[in-house]
């Protein structure tokens, strides 16, 4: 990767819908304890709105995991493709 330029954005993706999800959490319980709206979460989940570092921090918070396990620079592969990969 080369190193980013000022003013260039680079996609960030997440997966905070799938955390959401094994924890049996609503996208309204999850903005209630990170402080933002509903509509913001789900903005977030679709790659729509990038978050600022602290709300980050925040929801990685809420999840007991590190940035890099919530948020990343190239997408995630599933995880049912790591768990269950075949070796050739």
């Amino acid at each position: 990767m080369s190193p980013v330029r000022r003013g260039e954005t680079l996609p960030i993706y997440n997966r905070i819908a799938v955390l959401r999800a094994e924890r049996a959490m609503s996208r309204a319980q999850l903005a209630a304890q990170v402080d933002v709206n509903t509509q913001t979460v789900g903005a977030l989940e679709r790659g729509d709105h990038y978050p600022s570092l602290d709300l980050a921090m925040r929801i990685c918070d809420v999840f007991g995991l590190p940035v890099e396990a919530v948020f990343s620079r190239t997408e995630f592969t599933p995880l049912s493709a790591a768990v269950y990969r075949r070796d050739s």
